[in-house]
């Protein structure tokens, strides 16, 4: 039986948290490099500890320092939760930046009756490829969808996309070749898993309608931008069989905010599957919650081995799939392709080319992130504040480098932060002081 996928309404609220008021300026920290500090912080972690970071901030600052927040804090509801409007901050976050992201656009707004949100069509690719390369192996199998890979993603064949995807999984389940040209970019993968290109947008918060805003657009090219890597020269395909795909994404946790819309556009390539049938072909679905956490990221994981799942969506946070993909999918042999996980670690990752993403490497966002910094914001000196993980770590310190050594700047302090702390002033008092000795 193909299970019908339960359109439940993803779109919960981040907790009572409501608009917290300031406890005033008085005493505050001096901002913009007075006193010897940094005249700008970058920070780096999740949207339900950053609300309690940057209640802190505030609290301990006069607001004049330039902040930079990646991806990860992307989140429209922060102002409010946080009770200011946040306008000293500006984000960087991968772009959907494809040829067919208006075709996805349209899909998401058809299905859910609102606009997608962040990372929503890199997970709409993760799932359309993986469904691409199932229907061309021809089987529930891991190592054969593996080799499928790139041979869907990558030039050559017939061109595939949001709007012609059900015509391209009957043609991959006959044999042919696919040219995947999706929602985020291009798709095409390089010979570590990654995009070997991708879109940055420039953001802002919007804190009047409980949303952020993108005011500009850069795309960056790897030095490879065709991809390359191990892949297939022929799928042997087949027809009327059920397809088996895993979505393991946060429903709760510091990113549930994020990873439910994350998790309706990955059900949209499967309904449309479901509901044409190409081949006689169809889509069983199942998803899982990380919690944002690593063990019960893994333990949902180890929920979609159990269930014979040959590729998996997910998982959304680095911290969480790195030890996923260690533990469970790759000596397991699984595909895993992760819509938003952008450490640097994943890509060095022995993981005989079962692990790739649709999101790009924090390679580039650090680069894009010190590029902002410096010229965007005019800022010369600064200190960084990171979630205490992989993602954090790796992104401070790509940061930290392009900035100091490309763009002549100075990084004060680089300071990590646990999640779920009750205050982070400590924290904020050390970034917010003079250079280290």
């Amino acid at each position: 039986m193909v299970r019908d996928i339960v359109r439940r309404d993803f779109l919960k609220g981040v907790g009572a948290a409501g608009a917290a008021g300031l406890t005033g300026l008085s005493g505050c920290i001096g901002g913009g490099g007075g006193g010897g500090g940094p005249e700008g912080l970058v920070v780096i972690g999740y949207p339900e500890s950053g609300i309690q970071l940057f209640r802190d901030y505030y609290s301990a600052s006069d607001g004049s320092e330039e902040i930079l927040v990646p991806d990860g804090m992307r989140s429209g509801s922060m102002p409010g939760q946080v009770g200011n409007d946040m306008e000293n901050v500006t984000g960087t976050a991968p772009a959907a930046g494809g040829p067919n992201q208006d075709t996805f656009n349209q899909l998401f707004q058809d299905e859910y009756g609102s606009a997608p949100g962040v990372f929503t069509s890199q997970t709409y690719d993760s799932v359309a490829i993986q469904l691409l390369s199932n229907a061309a192996a021809g089987e529930n199998s891991g190592p054969a969808i593996k080799d499928q890979m790139r041979r869907m993603a990558n030039p050559g064949g017939m061109t595939v996309g949001p709007d012609n995807l059900v015509e391209g999984i009957e043609a991959a389940a006959n044999g042919e070749d696919i040219d995947y040209q999706g929602a985020s970019s291009s798709v095409n993968f390089d010979e570590n898993g990654d995009p070997a290109e991708a879109a940055y947008a420039i953001w802002e918060f919007d804190a009047e309608n409980n949303a952020t805003s993108s005011v500009e657009t850069q795309s960056f090219a790897g030095e490879n931008p065709d991809g390359n890597g191990p892949s297939a020269d022929s799928g042997p395909g087949g027809s009327d069989r059920e397809m088996s795909v895993g979505i393991l994404l946060p429903e709760t946790g510091d990113l549930a905010a994020v990873g439910a819309p994350m998790i309706q556009a990955a059900q949209i390539p499967v309904i449309q599957v479901n509901d044409a049938n190409p081949a006689g072909l169809s889509v069983n679905a199942q998803i899982e919650d990380t919690q944002t956490s690593p063990d019960a990221g893994v333990s949902a994981a180890q929920s979609l081995v159990s269930a014979g799942v040959p590729s998996v969506c997910g998982s959304a946070s680095s911290g969480v799939n790195v030890p996923v993909s260690q533990q469970a999918f790759i000596p397991n042999e699984i595909v895993g392709c992760s819509p938003s996980s952008t450490a640097l670690s994943v890509s060095n990752l022995e993981d005989n080319d079962f692990i790739f993403r649709t999101a790009p490497s924090d390679f580039l966002q650090g680069r894009v992130m010190a590029q902002v910094m410096a010229e965007r914001l005019e800022v010369s000196s600064v200190s960084t504040l990171y979630v205490n993980n992989d993602y954090g770590q790796q992104l401070s310190e790509r940061f930290s480098n392009v900035f100091s050594d490309s763009f002549d700047g100075e990084v004060y302090n680089q300071v990590a932060f646990n999640i779920g702390e009750s205050s982070y002033s400590s924290v904020i008092e050390t970034a917010l002081s003079g250079p280290e000795n």
